[in-house]
């Protein structure tokens, strides 16, 4: 009977001033949520007992009015009334969403010690929570030895509390100290495996499950299927989930989210369309997994047809759909759209606001992102550190410092300079400047700094042109006894050697990357080997290629190193590591056609290029070109004279044209004396980049070779009026 009838029928018969009936419909009106009519039978109670008070804090701490709850327990004890152990568990609970909860909490426990049940194991169990839920262990651990008699309840609360502060090794401790398992431990101990990646364990406590009859339990089977994704074990993964009896949306959204963290849409799109099938509804975690998998594999069309049907199941106000179609709409290409549908939310939290940031800073604009960091200042949302991050990332232009101090000035405020995720951001933004010192300042800030925001911060300096810089930083990186060099560290550092020909630096770099073992791995290997062909020594490269090529199976370093008998001219031995790699069984890509189609231009060798290009075509490559692969087909047509046949490839490739393409034709045109391609040549790049200075003097030479003086000096003057400055070339040496 609903609790409305009972509470109709207690008044018709004239018994809603007993106490004992009142209690039990105050149970029955907070169990269903129903707290306000609830308060309004307590309200008129004329006497109130211990159980009276208890119900009541209970179902306020159930319901989520937290304040009230608390309220509550302290008006019953101002009211002459101890405290029973379910009071004080149900105020504990009630203390984990109050901005003071530890403080109320710690009065708290002395009220169950003054009054006896702090060693109560139903109190006990709540105050031990309490602690965890504050990441106070030690405290809980303290707790959980105060409980005198531990059921099976308080040490699973326990186990919740190590899991809950990432203490993986201590939960597994604990688990094998207990007598009696049940759904609870096995999910948290699965959860414990999870953080420590101790999959071996995780193994017997599957054995554990399947020995003491758990399978039929679908939470615990859920947990097992995302600790075996979590571990790479797909298959077996895949086995427990087909052995889950009565699958829930929770088990289909685990493996949707395995199979989606490995970017495997094919398998994720067949696991929701049985999902669907099995009569199973999508949740907002079903639909934010999928939106965040389109946006991963930038797949506008799928994505927008997910979103469809958060909308058809009204879920596209829900934060966290919300939040993935943001993030979704930006890195398909469609920001207009994601700012759109930003500005039409009723509700948006901290997530929302840095994915929207985060998708101007993906295309470096930065005057929308700092709008958008102001307004959000101005709606009273306090940034974190990755809104930091997001609006920091939006700076790619060294035309903005005061907008970056104003960013800066903002962190310094909120005192999370030292947090290393933010300084990152900062000393990769600094380096988008050229601010060295102040990037210094910010790492001497900061303090120890781990491997990964070293490696962030070298590769910054160096994919701004600081390649100097990135020598000092990977010495004063060096400088600290404690750091060892990851592969990816030592591969840009390689790069940077190689970007300013830096040869005696290369040979020391090479000489840590054999005392550190890293000569085999194929992203070290492929970086000496274009460092040393740039720096000039094709002979150190073959060498470096020759030590690691045997037992590689890797395309990107024969890439490399055909792009290094490419650039040296040396067509021959290109040729003929290519027929190495078709009887290694490699697989080539667009860049090894890249590299041959390159070598061939170096000689002049145009039907063998235009042979190579249409290999790459075939059927039995079946590969599709890229830019890189047209740009080169056109250079070698234009250095050769093939000017018509040049311009046609420009015109019917499926790709449209770019400033460099039409330059390869140009100076083409140039060499052979075409003026009137030339011209054309000249009219396109220009009308892509006005400020290209090469266009403009490239155009007056073409008129210059052609004896037209006069065109080439109104080439001149159009350059001077549209304030176009010609960049001076330079030259370097290592001494």
């Amino acid at each position: 009977m609903p609790p409305s009838h009972l509470h109709a029928q207690l008044l018709k018969l004239g018994m809603s001033g007993d106490t004992f009936t009142a209690n039990h419909l105050l149970i029955a009106y907070s169990r269903t949520g129903l707290l306000k009519n609830a308060l309004g039978v307590f309200d008129e109670m004329p006497h109130r007992n211990l159980v009276s008070w208890t119900a009541m804090v209970s179902g306020s701490a159930r319901g989520g009015a937290s304040q009230l709850g608390l309220g509550l327990f302290v008006s019953m004890v101002r009211s002459g009334f101890l405290p029973n152990e379910f009071a004080l568990a149900s105020a504990l609970r009630a203390t984990a969403s109050c901005h003071d909860g530890l403080r109320l909490g710690l009065s708290l426990h002395g009220v169950a010690v003054k009054v006896g049940v702090g060693g109560d194991p139903f109190a006990g169990s709540s105050l031990l929570l309490m602690y965890a839920n504050h990441g106070r262990v030690a405290d809980a651990e303290g707790a959980f030895a105060e409980v005198r008699r531990r059921d099976l309840a308080c040490w699973n609360a326990m186990l919740e509390g190590y899991v809950s502060n990432g203490c993986g090794h201590e939960a597994m401790r604990a688990v094998v100290l207990m007598r009696r398992c049940d759904m609870f431990t096995y999910v948290s101990a699965v959860k414990a495996c999870l953080i420590t990646g101790e999959s071996d364990f995780g193994r017997q406590l599957h054995g554990c499950v399947i020995h003491n009859m758990f399978e039929p339990d679908t939470s615990v089977m859920n947990v097992l299927v995302d600790m075996y994704f979590r571990a790479g074990l797909k298959d077996v993964a895949m086995a427990v989930f087909r052995r889950i009896l009565r699958k829930d949306t929770i088990s289909w959204n685990t493996v949707i989210s395995g199979f989606a963290h490995d970017e495997d849409d094919r398998e994720v799109l067949g696991c929701f369309a049985d999902m669907s099938r099995s009569g199973c509804k999508p949740n907002e975690v079903t639909l934010s997994v999928m939106l965040r998998l389109c946006a991963a594999k930038e797949n506008a069309s799928l994505g927008l047809q997910i979103f469809g049907l958060a909308y058809c199941h009204g879920y596209s106000e829900n934060v966290l759909v919300a939040n993935a179609v943001i993030n979704m709409l930006s890195r398909c290409g469609l920001l207009n759209s994601a700012d759109g549908f930003f500005c039409n939310l009723r509700f948006r939290n901290i997530v929302t606001w840095n994915e929207m940031i985060a998708g101007y800073g993906l295309y470096s604009y930065s005057e929308d992102a700092m709008r958008l960091f102001r307004s959000m200042v101005c709606f009273g949302e306090r940034p974190d550190e990755f809104t930091y991050s997001a609006v920091l990332s939006a700076f790619q232009e060294a035309h903005e410092p005061r907008n970056h101090e104003q960013v800066h000035a903002s962190i310094l405020k909120q005192g999370i300079t030292s947090r290393q995720f933010v300084s990152t951001s900062l000393i990769k933004a600094k380096a988008v400047f050229g601010s060295v010192q102040s990037a210094l300042k910010i790492m001497e800030d900061t303090g120890k700094m781990d491997l990964v925001s070293w490696g962030v911060v070298i590769s910054a300096f160096l994919k701004h042109g600081l390649n100097n810089e990135v020598m000092s930083l990977f010495d004063l990186f060096r400088g600290d006894s404690m750091n060892r060099a990851d592969e990816f560290i030592l591969a840009t550092v390689l790069n940077a050697c190689a970007n300013a020909a830096l040869l005696r630096q290369c040979r020391r770099v090479h000489s840590l990357v054999i005392r550190t073992g890293h000569s085999n791995h194929f992203c070290v290997a492929s970086a000496l080997v274009d460092a040393y062909a740039k720096c000039g020594g094709i002979a150190s490269a073959k060498s470096a290629f020759a030590d690691v090529s045997s037992g590689s199976g890797d395309a990107i370093l024969y890439n490399t190193m055909l792009t290094a008998y490419a650039n040296h001219g040396l067509i021959n031995e290109a040729l003929s590591l290519y027929e190495d790699m078709a009887r290694a069984q490699l697989v080539p890509t667009p860049a090894t056609f890249v590299a041959l189609v390159s070598a061939c231009s170096n000689f002049g060798l145009v039907e063998q290029g235009k042979i190579l290009f249409s290999l790459m075509l075939s059927e039995e490559h079946g590969i599709h070109p890229t830019r890189a692969n047209y740009a080169t087909l056109v250079d070698l047509l234009a250095r050769k004279g093939f000017l018509h046949e040049a311009k046609d490839i420009i015109e019917v490739m499926p790709l449209h044209p770019w400033p460099s393409v039409w330059r390869s034709l140009m100076n083409g045109c140039r060499i052979h004396g075409n003026m009137e391609l030339g011209v054309l040549a000249a009219e396109q790049i220009l009308s892509m980049t006005p400020s290209s200075d090469g266009a403009y003097v490239s155009l007056s030479n073409v008129f210059a070779d052609d004896g037209e003086w006069h065109l080439a000096e109104e080439a001149r003057k159009m350059m001077a009026e549209n304030q176009v400055r010609k960049v001076h070339a330079y030259s370097r040496i290592e001494v």
